[in-house]
């Protein structure tokens, strides 16, 4: 009875994975932005759920695969988008991000018998998931997002609102070029290892 909401950005150069510029230019970046979507979505797509959402800034592509609703984000900060994605749902919601291809559907099997609130902590200090057994767009609402400590404020928002919070494995987010390598070592037979394999080399 899980609603699984993916947040994402069209992949489209310029727009998408700046970071990894220079190593990779604007298009190889739109490209392997839209590999690490399209691995997430597949991922999601396997996951249980009785609601599968993209919640998206931009529009649809090809590599939009079928069972999907389509949100628009609204204006504002990441903390504003995030908190109204889970304003619209009206049962336990699992919102992951697009930047960890090597994310499986087991890993977004939740089940909120014995906690409130699940939170997958990602290695740069942010988060990968955050699932809510009620969404409550306040528990979100005013956490500095993008920082080394964005995971730990939204974990103390939680806490600090009585809920019983369980972890997820923490798994790294792709924003640098070593930050590519890394994850498409970690999933190797997915879109996004394929992808970077296509690409030219990485300085390094």
């Amino acid at each position: 009875m899980t609603t699984l909401l993916v947040i994402a950005k069209e992949p489209l150069p310029g727009r998408v994975k700046t970071r990894l510029t220079p190593q990779f230019t604007p298009q190889q970046a739109a490209a392997l932005a839209e590999a690490a979507l399209a691995d997430t979505l597949r991922a999601a797509a396997a996951a249980p759920a009785t609601r599968r959402v993209l919640v998206l800034d931009g529009t649809p592509g090809p590599w939009l695969p079928d069972g999907f609703e389509v949100w628009p984000q609204c204006a504002g900060g990441l903390d504003e988008r995030l908190a109204d994605a889970f304003a619209h749902c009206s049962g336990p919601a699992l919102l992951i991000g697009m930047d960890t291809p090597q994310v499986t559907p087991e890993l977004l099997t939740v089940d909120f018998a014995d906690c409130d609130a699940w939170l997958g902590p990602a290695e740069d200090g942010g988060f990968w998931a955050l699932g809510l057994a009620e969404p409550d767009p306040a528990l979100l609402r005013g956490v500095p997002m993008s920082t080394p400590g964005t995971g730990a404020a939204q974990r103390e928002r939680l806490l600090a609102a009585g809920l019983r919070v369980r972890e997820l494995p923490r798994l790294r987010d792709v924003d640098t070029a070593a930050d590519a390598l890394a994850v498409a070592a970690l999933a190797p037979h997915g879109r996004f290892a394929a992808q970077l394999a296509a690409c030219a080399p990485v300085t390094r």
